[in-house]
């Protein structure tokens, strides 16, 4: 068997989980994806599929570690969930339970334990050029829902586990008082809005010159850009890494977006806005790199 020393990042979105099985030298040995289990709130489920998983990854190389990294509020040092509303969880302690269903696999490595975005954050600077390491940088994935991160001179900004959550903001103003951020700016919000099954057909029907898919399509472009104006003000961002399904768009979200946020800046240096480097393989990635971390240092304060 190879790959001794290998790490298995494992991201828990709300509807799928995404592996990635690396040796020491960084090489991908395996990528895995399946549905996140439904109606779960207690996490046993995820907490069995995850360990089948590693189950797996053992089969193809020597496990060293394990990251686990979830969306919602999450206390990385306790490993618990305080709350994700698209998973339905509450106060979960879920690197325990993920333990604990290791060990009856037989499996008893390391875990760490993070935020979805901060990982995903973690792995974009660290890929990306050398001045993402300087200054603070926002990562802003537009997926099923909405969250940041902040990275200030390579570092992620955790906040006790609730920094970056400007999806849960209510809107005060406007068409959408009342709404929060993420049901309106992000690929679950604007394919519910446009009445399709998914952002990319929303993306299409934009294409095509549909004026209420378009229509949508401007709603989410202003109020995400109310949010990274914000962002940037208060965190001094000089770039802002947009990933997530939403930025497969490319020019037709990026282009419009960046004209939305330079119009809301006066006296503000102008963040520059990219497309992520590794799409939704981020936080798989990050996953990575903080059961790596792990495995180097042998303590378990991450983030």
């Amino acid at each position: 068997m190879g790959g001794a020393g290998a790490v298995l990042g494992v991201d828990v979105g709300g509807t799928g989980i995404k592996t990635r099985l690396t040796t020491a030298d960084g090489l991908v040995l395996d990528e895995t994806r399946v549905p996140t289990p439904r109606d779960d709130p207690g996490a046993e489920r995820l907490a069995a599929v995850v360990a089948g998983l590693a189950a797996q990854a053992t089969r193809r190389a020597q496990l060293g570690a394990i990251g686990v990294v979830t969306p919602g509020v999450v206390d990385e040092t306790r490993g618990t969930v305080d709350l994700s509303v698209n998973l339905g969880w509450r106060d979960v302690p879920v690197r325990d339970l993920v333990r604990a269903e290791l060990l009856r696999q037989g499996i008893d490595v390391p875990i760490a334990f993070g935020h979805d975005v901060r990982a995903g954050a973690l792995a974009e600077v660290r890929a990306g050029d050398p001045a993402l390491s300087r200054g603070s940088v926002s990562f802003v994935p537009v997926g099923t829902g909405l969250a940041s991160a902040l990275v200030v001179d390579g570092a992620v900004v955790s906040g006790g586990g609730w920094a970056g959550e400007i999806g849960q903001v209510r809107i005060q103003a406007g068409p959408h008082t009342g709404h929060r951020v993420e049901e309106i700016a992000s690929a679950g919000g604007v394919a519910r809005r446009s009445g399709v099954p998914s952002a990319h057909a929303a993306m299409l029907l934009v294409r095509q010159g549909d004026p209420a898919a378009r229509a949508v399509w401007d709603d989410c472009v202003a109020v995400l850009a109310d949010a990274l104006a914000w962002t940037t003000a208060v965190a001094g961002v000089h770039t802002i890494i947009v990933g997530g399904g939403l930025a497969e768009s490319g020019p037709l979200l990026l282009d419009p977006l960046r004209d939305a946020v330079t119009e809301r800046l006066q006296g503000v240096r102008v963040p520059v806005i990219v497309p992520a480097r590794h799409g939704d393989a981020a936080g798989a990635i990050g996953a990575g790199l903080l059961a790596r971390t792990l495995l180097e240092t042998e303590t378990g304060v991450l983030l």
